[in-house]
């Protein structure tokens, strides 16, 4: 998923799109190598482990799980995934941009 979420990314510079990441990978200084080791440049919160606080709040029983929200915060889809990922994020652009 690494490089279409980069892809992602880049084409939705400037845009009304944010990607957010919630990493279990371990401490602090763990996730900063892994993020500088592959690149990743979107903002992460560090939660530890699975069973931590956000994944707990989130409901998150598995890696990867995918929320998209909407412009107001809502969740609009889960566990979505590269196409469909795509163009459930683009159709949710389009009613920002159009401020619905």
């Amino acid at each position: 998923m690494l490089p279409h979420e980069k892809t992602l990314v880049q084409r939705l510079t400037g845009q009304p799109f944010a990607l957010l990441g919630i990493n279990s990978d371990g401490d602090a200084d763990d996730v900063k190598k892994i993020l500088a080791e592959r690149a990743i440049t979107w903002r992460q919160a560090i939660d530890g482990d699975t069973s931590g606080p956000l994944a707990t709040k989130w409901n998150v029983n598995g890696w990867p799980t995918i929320y998209v929200l909407d412009a107001k915060g809502v969740i609009r889809f889960r566990d979505v995934r590269d196409a469909e990922m795509e163009k459930a994020v683009l159709a949710l652009v389009d009613e920002a941009k159009a401020g619905k």
